[in-house]
């Protein structure tokens, strides 16, 4: 008989168990499911709500049912429904009636809440660390490459030369802003629930705050029916990945188009590409694919929350059963592309050359030469149009603007002298940019140690 089964008068069906079962996704929380169990036992003997060597025997066995499981000599039963009603079924029968106190004072809905808090702050703390060397990564990568020039995009449209190190710390700023949203998450993912009952609490004098401190929890739910009932701190966690797969797929995206014949940017490691099963040339970007791929797949997850909680009323319905199978999925995803992502640009090769011979296409030293003009008194708008000029002029002459002799400058504006020459180098066009944010040399170099700071601060 199932441990709820006294009001029934017979079995479920043995299709129902395996519908309603979920021991199938949840038994990896076994080892947060017992550690809520011993603290609620120890609590439940120090309040004289069960005798103290219950309590002790009760602690004792479940810490034995733990190692037998990470020993495998425990077999999960889907009959039992869930990892909380096995752990409790192995239990009182191993210790008999004296396992039966456990559950004394708290409902699987507390403990539910209890387990999928325990659960994600574990690995909330596991993805703070793999962005957290993603970060370095990136900062030791842009220190190598403050001299290294490439064109600038907007539309996917050449723009203004920068550093690939000011491309880089451009994704470094987005990983910063993830790692803080990881550390909110975790403030309000670590919250305990136990003590909630299954929504209106308990008549028994429990210690909540006791728990609390047991399991290293910062405060407790303060309503019981949004202690059970809420999820908030799993969307938040789906939002915050989500966010985090679209940092790596707009870098992904870059990083594909780079590697093509047509960029050569970069190259791959052979580590961290694939080739194809008929054509034997190709040195595919399949990793960084992949990594994109999956960004859907979070974000689908994400979405399946959401939409599963819309219509739920308080307090707890067995709807909220799925809540796990997709941040359970979301934190695999996370935990399996953040370190190849990490590694595989940490080992793919910058080609410098291919990078600056594209800077140099595509005018993109148009906007420098109109600034020079400005510094020499004329209006920005008369400045725009004199170099738009210029540029219809080289299209049609096919060249590019510091081909141009100083004479073919004049006879668009007579403004021009040979200093235009040096105002719009790639050099100058990048280093003059030396605006707060800017790509120039130095302030780059400043941020990079700014970055190195932020990191110790992070290691402390």
């Amino acid at each position: 008989m199932k441990l709820w089964g006294g009001r029934f008068t017979k079995s479920t069906d043995s299709f129902t168990d395996h519908f309603h079962s979920s021991i199938s996704f949840d038994s990896r929380m076994y080892k947060q499911d017992i550690t809520g169990s011993i603290a609620h036992a120890k609590m439940l003997g120090k309040q004289g709500i069960i005798p103290a060597q219950d309590s002790e025997l009760i602690q004792k066995t479940l810490l034995d049912i733990l190692h037998d499981i990470e020993d495998g000599k425990v077999t999960f039963d889907e009959k039992a429904e869930d990892i909380h009603m096995n752990i409790e079924t192995i239990l009182i029968q191993r210790i008999g009636d004296v396992g039966k106190r456990l559950h004394t004072g708290r409902s699987r809905n507390d403990q539910v809440a209890l387990d999928i808090r325990m659960y994600l702050k574990d690995h909330i703390v596991d993805i703070k660390q793999l962005v957290f060397e993603l970060m370095q990564t990136l900062n030791s990568m842009a220190e190598e490459h403050t001299k290294t020039i490439l064109p600038g995009y907007t539309h996917l449209q050449n723009a203004q030369p920068v550093t690939f190190a000011h491309h880089l710390l451009a994704y470094m700023e987005m990983f910063k802003r993830d790692y803080a949203r990881l550390g909110d998450v975790y403030g309000r993912t670590n919250v305990m629930p136990l003590g909630s009952g299954a929504l209106a609490a308990t008549t028994y004098p429990i210690d909540r705050r006791f728990v609390c401190e047991e399991l290293g929890f910062d405060a407790i739910t303060l309503n019981s029916m949004d202690g059970v009932s809420d999820r908030d701190f799993v969307i938040e966690l789906l939002s915050a990945l989500s966010i985090i797969m679209m940092h790596l797929s707009r870098f992904c995206e870059e990083i594909i188009i780079w590697n093509s014949q047509q960029y050569k940017f970069v190259e791959m490691d052979d580590a961290y590409s694939t080739g194809s099963s008929i054509m034997p040339q190709k040195k595919n970007p399949d990793m960084a694919e992949l990594i994109r791929g999956k960004t859907g797949r979070v974000y689908g997850h994400l979405m399946g929350m959401l939409t599963t909680m819309k219509g739920i009323p308080l307090a707890y319905n067995k709807d909220m059963q799925e809540d796990k199978e997709g941040v359970f999925d979301a934190v695999d995803t996370l935990e399996m592309c953040l370190p190849v992502f990490t590694r595989m640009i940490a080992t793919m090769t910058v080609n410098k050359d291919n990078m600056y011979r594209a800077a140099k296409g595509g005018f993109m030293n148009a906007t420098d030469a109109a600034d020079w003009l400005v510094k020499q008194g004329m209006p920005f708008r008369d400045a725009h149009a004199v170099v738009g000029r210029l540029v219809l002029y080289c299209v049609n002459s096919q060249k590019a603007l510091d081909e141009l002799t100083l004479d073919e400058f004049r006879a668009v504006s007579d403004v021009f002298t040979e200093d235009i020459y040096n105002a719009i180098s790639l050099e100058t066009c990048v280093n003059s940019r030396t605006v707060e944010g800017g790509p120039s040399e130095d302030y780059i170099k400043g941020l990079i140690a700014l970055n190195k700071d932020y990191l110790n601060n992070i290691k402390k």
